[in-house]
């Protein structure tokens, strides 16, 4: 005679895993209620969050070309041709021929898109603090040094590597011992 047990479908939110283990779930609140925080701050800047961090990324000198800005935030390179010219058209970067390579444009902050995103970065900042309120200073800080710590090595990017490096790394160029940076003839960049 052969006994089986059935176990009962879970029938309820108790018997479910629950929301506050949901990593996803927090993470979609957070983004939503970030967005909607961030985007007001930020209601002037051409496309929004989104050009106000390729802003940030092209003040940094991080990330040359448009190329390499569209490979380091995730966006299509013609999604990101438009909001380069948007970011032109308001007079905050401008494309420059580029030194080592005539043939690539690299996309440079202007002086007044300098100032304005000094504004801007301290309305982000403001809008940062007021969505993490509940939190104490110190846990705002814990939070953030998580949040970097995670988003760093999912990039692959060692927070505390050299920038030069993360550049080479990002744009795929080689740099033998004792030579100039040698870009390779084909890199497919990240895969699609």
């Amino acid at each position: 005679m052969s006994t089986t047990t059935t176990t009962a479908a879970p029938t309820g939110p108790a018997e479910l895993p629950g929301r506050l283990e949901d990593l996803g779930w927090h993470l979609g609140v957070l983004l939503r209620a970030y967005r909607a925080t961030v985007e007001q701050a930020l209601d002037d800047v051409p496309h929004g969050t989104r050009g106000y961090q390729v802003l940030v990324t092209v003040a940094q000198g991080d990330h040359p070309t448009q190329l390499a800005l569209a490979e380091h935030h995730g966006i299509d390179r013609t999604v990101m041709t438009y909001l380069v010219d948007d970011l032109v058209a308001a007079g905050l970067v401008e494309r420059q021929q580029n030194p080592a390579d005539r043939r690539a444009r690299r996309v440079v902050a202007t002086p007044e898109g300098r100032r304005r995103l000094a504004g801007w970065a301290t309305a982000v900042h403001d809008a940062e603090e007021q969505l993490l309120g509940m939190l104490s200073p110190d846990e705002r800080s814990a939070f953030r040094t998580l949040m970097r710590r995670v988003a760093c090595d999912l990039r692959d990017v060692d927070a505390t590597t050299d920038p030069c490096t993360v550049a080479e790394h990002t744009l795929g160029v080689t740099t033998p011992p004792g030579k100039n940076p040698v870009r390779p003839e084909e890199n497919p960049g990240p895969p699609r």
